[in-house]
């Protein structure tokens, strides 16, 4: 069965490139442009992994952070910010947000899954 990744991302071109380099690499992918709708996809879903986007329209990607670790079954899936924000304390912020790893944008698709592959072959432990 393929791993299953949730992409929450409002960027068409950056939800295409990473579906795109996903679904090539034999993985199941589910995409939410916003995150209220990755929130309720993400429990109704059970994703084996999340992407999350941190610049998001109606929740930002560190309130989605939250609201997904409040989510029991989730309580063990890596979420993953991959975003721009590359400032000095930006994946500090992140991680305590509840993310367990962080990906800079623009991505590089010669790494990129590799750095899924990481994330999945690990058990989240839970904190930072």
């Amino acid at each position: 069965m393929k791993p299953k990744i949730l992409i929450i991302e409002d960027n068409a071109q950056n939800m295409y490139l990473v579906t795109f380099i996903l679904e090539k690499n034999n993985y199941q992918v589910i995409q939410a442009s916003n995150g209220l709708d990755g929130i309720a996809l993400a429990g109704q879903e059970k994703p084996d992994l999340i992407l999350l986007d941190i610049q998001l329209p109606v929740l930002d990607g560190y309130a989605v952070a939250r609201e997904l670790r409040k989510i029991d079954s989730l309580a063990h899936v890596h979420i993953i910010a991959v975003t721009s924000y590359a400032m000095p304390g930006d994946r500090d912020h992140a991680l305590s947000a509840g993310c367990s790893g962080y990906i800079e944008k623009p991505i590089n698709p010669d790494t990129f899954i590799a750095q899924v592959k990481e994330y999945l072959n690990s058990p989240f432990l839970g904190g930072t």
